[in-house]
């Protein structure tokens, strides 16, 4: 019996050994890491520099906004270079950036270091997954992209408190110090490691959308447009958390709440994964918006009791987190040849939702009350979930062509 073209592709396909998944999420992890340090560490930061803790703020304005900024143009480069030198000249780059932010003499070269560190990340994450993409199987794309993934949520519970703990008993510039550290360390492996080619596959993965042609820029900006609405809906609820409880007198509950919250979204990215590699992965993103919404709703509902709360902060996390693995194999498959570009695009994305949602969310919260915010987060998904909706046109198969030899590794 002979294997069709695309079996013999997936049977020559190399996909991933656990060595490259594990650099790639260690280094997800420490730049991830980087990115939610910061908040926790503004009253050490003002403290020394002797402004208020409202304009060490600006810290992390400046590092969203040339994140958001940059992050399309390095995408467009790294789909037009050798993406595994893009990635090591990033993370070099961003070690330079921590190491000047520990050093910076004066709060306005601190501004700079941060503006700095926010080009070199935009750089980082959509290349590596888009490395990662490239070179894993079809069958498991989405899975590999979900344990990547949960390397920046692991540092959302994980990396940011104890850098958090290290910043308060030996200094903050310390945490920037390790950080810089170990993403020097990680671009040594990062230009020997991805040395292989990926192989080339042509066929159209399930939920792939073919419109008398290549999807174009509309589309796509169509789609990551149900990113920002995402990341609305579940960072309204996440940033003001902590707030509300501490306004509620639950203060101590705030720590294992968070706990709960990030092994609920670090669970829900793997099941996210696995079902779009199974299943539609446009169809994965759906059901985890309408989810989203009415357990958003469900946890307004919970949080005057703070047991409800839990149960019902877990499942929210949980159903949340599995659209974003889903969502990042959704835009790979639709853009194989702009695979950074798109991912870029969705990550920009994702932090206008983030700032939308703290700038907004503040204003709803003052207003009213965190459990209106909630609500009004539980529409925003619901939103989302329209937006997602499309009648896609399934492409014809095509046959799959056999690794190339020649060409640049891009």
């Amino acid at each position: 019996m002979h294997a069709t073209g695309d079996e013999q592709v997936e049977d020559t396909m190399p996909g991933l050994s656990a060595g490259p998944v594990t650099l790639a999420w260690l280094t997800q992890f420490l730049v991830g890491t980087d990115l939610f340090v910061v908040a926790p560490l503004l009253p050490h930061i003002a403290a020394s520099f002797a402004v208020s803790t409202a304009s060490t703020g600006l810290l992390v304005t400046a590092f969203s906004i040339a994140y958001v900024v940059a992050s399309p143009v390095a995408g467009w480069v790294s789909d037009h270079w050798d993406r595994a030198m893009v990635l090591v000249v990033a993370l070099v780059v961003f070690s330079a950036a921590n190491v000047g932010t520990a050093l910076a003499p004066g709060f306005g070269l601190l501004l700079v270091a941060r503006v700095v560190a926010g080009i070199a990340a935009a750089a980082t994450g959509p290349t590596v997954y888009a490395l990662v993409s490239t070179r894993a199987r079809p069958q498991a794309r989405a899975q590999v992209l979900a344990v990547v993934g949960s390397g920046l949520l692991t540092a959302l519970w994980v990396g940011a408190p104890a850098g958090s703990l290290l910043g308060r008993y030996v200094g903050w510039q310390a945490a920037f110090v390790i950080l810089a550290a170990g993403t020097f360390l990680l671009a040594l492996p990062h230009a020997f490691v991805w040395r292989a080619r990926p192989v080339r596959v042509t066929a159209s993965p399930p939920g792939t959308l073919r419109r008398g042609g290549r999807p174009g820029t509309g589309v796509a900006v169509s789609a990551v447009a149900v990113t920002t609405l995402w990341a609305f809906s579940v960072y309204s609820l996440y940033t003001f958390l902590a707030v509300a409880l501490h306004a509620d007198g639950r203060a101590t509950a705030v720590t294992w709440l968070l706990v709960v919250y990030g092994i609920g979204a670090v669970v829900g990215g793997q099941l996210g994964g696995r079902f779009a590699d199974r299943a539609d992965a446009v169809r994965v993103t759906r059901s985890a918006l309408a989810l989203t919404a009415v357990l958003e709703a469900a946890t307004a509902l919970a949080f005057p009791v703070t047991w409800a709360l839990a149960c019902a902060l877990g499942l929210f996390a949980l159903a949340a987190y599995a659209f974003f693995p889903a969502q990042q194999r959704h835009l790979v498959d639709m853009f194989p040849g702009r695979a950074t570009a798109v991912l870029s695009w969705n990550n920009s994305a994702l932090f206008v939702g983030l700032s939308v949602a703290g700038a907004a969310g503040g204003q709803v919260l003052r207003a009213m009350n965190y459990p209106a915010l909630l609500y009004v987060g539980s529409a925003v998904a619901v939103l989302a979930c329209l937006v997602a909706r499309g009648r896609p046109v399934r492409a014809r198969p095509v046959r799959a062509q056999a690794p190339s030899r020649g060409g640049a590794d891009r």
